[in-house]
């Protein structure tokens, strides 16, 4: 029997889960950001080996400040990650307490990176110093800027989830931000071995 054009007009539209074009619109942001990153960590390796006689990566890299930098990071991602659990299980409480601790490793995170920018500008090795040195301060600026805008976002969804409970609206926006924490620990890893650790060999 075929569908007249009255019928036609009168079917009901077909219903999207709710949040399923956040979750869509998020993924697609990641993936752009992907893409940056993957041109930045591009331009540091065809520009790491130009010093410009000036001081390159075993002359200004501490990898023991570092190596904290990057524990600071992933043990964040740690205790977002059972922040989530602790949605999971509708304690508010408890996912307000393990976000606030995420928090804190982030902010050390920054404090610990913004140290070493200033010690290396103290020292004259500011991004316009050489090639390797304006590669190295957009690569790793930019990644610290995520964290910035991560941290800034983590903050506003603590006062959201003390005000409103974990309503749908809440959780969907905190699984966003552990999707990004995660992608940020992931684009250090990159970081640290491509910038610090091999740097350094």
């Amino acid at each position: 029997m075929s569908m007249t054009t009255q019928d036609f007009w009168q079917t009901e539209p077909h219903h999207h889960e709710e949040g399923a074009s956040t979750n869509i619109g998020f993924w697609v942001y990641l993936m752009s950001d992907c893409l940056m990153f993957a041109v930045l960590f591009a331009t540091f390796g065809v520009l790491h080996g130009n010093y410009a006689a000036g001081p390159g990566p075993k002359d200004l890299f501490d990898l023991e400040l570092v190596a904290v930098n990057t524990a600071m990071l992933l043990l964040s991602s740690i205790t977002y990650g059972f922040a989530m659990l602790a949605m999971a299980q509708d304690n508010r409480a408890g996912t307000l307490r393990w976000l606030g601790i995420t928090l804190v490793f982030g902010l050390c995170f920054l404090g610990i990176e913004l140290y070493e920018f200033r010690h290396m500008i103290h020292e004259g090795a500011g991004p316009q110093r050489s090639a390797f040195l304006s590669a190295f301060f957009t690569l790793v600026g930019t990644h610290g800027l995520h964290v910035t805008f991560g941290s800034i976002w983590l903050v506003t969804l603590m006062v959201q989830v003390s005000k409103h409970g974990l309503i749908a609206a809440n959780r969907r926006r905190l699984m966003c931000l552990s999707l990004f924490w995660h992608f940020l620990d992931v684009i250090w890893i990159g970081v640290f071995t491509l910038v610090y650790l091999l740097g350094m060999i």
